[in-house]
């Protein structure tokens, strides 16, 4: 008799599950849709930098920048690759800037560098 009651209690679904630590998993969905993509505004993908050294010969220009969220950078100074040559023509040591900064196959890159009033 307990082995009927065991099988039936397992066809049934009712198992013990594995316990997680603490709530890891709470709100995951598990299923295969297609990811909810967000659209943000042009700015907000921003963040504010400003210019302190710029090398024409390398492509490379050093930001005192913010928080780079969307690579996980806190704020710190640090030298990036610039997508192209006219963003690194385009500033000079001091410039205000606003920049997204994307990983660019494996490198940090400027992708976006708009210089401030």
């Amino acid at each position: 008799m307990k082995k009927t009651i065991l099988a039936v209690a397992a066809l049934a679904g009712i198992v013990a599950a594995p316990a997680f630590a603490g709530d890891d998993m709470a709100g995951m969905t598990m299923s295969a849709a297609k990811p909810v993509v967000t659209k943000v505004a042009a700015n907000a993908a921003l963040t504010d930098a400003e210019v302190r050294e710029v090398d024409v010969a390398t492509g490379m220009v050093t930001l005192k920048h913010g928080a780079l969220e969307n690579v996980g950078m806190p704020p710190m100074t640090m030298a990036f690759k610039a997508k192209d040559g006219s963003m690194v023509k385009a500033v000079h040591e001091g410039d205000k800037v606003k920049v997204r900064v994307e990983n660019v196959n494996g490198t940090l890159t400027i992708v976006k560098l708009e210089k401030q009033p």
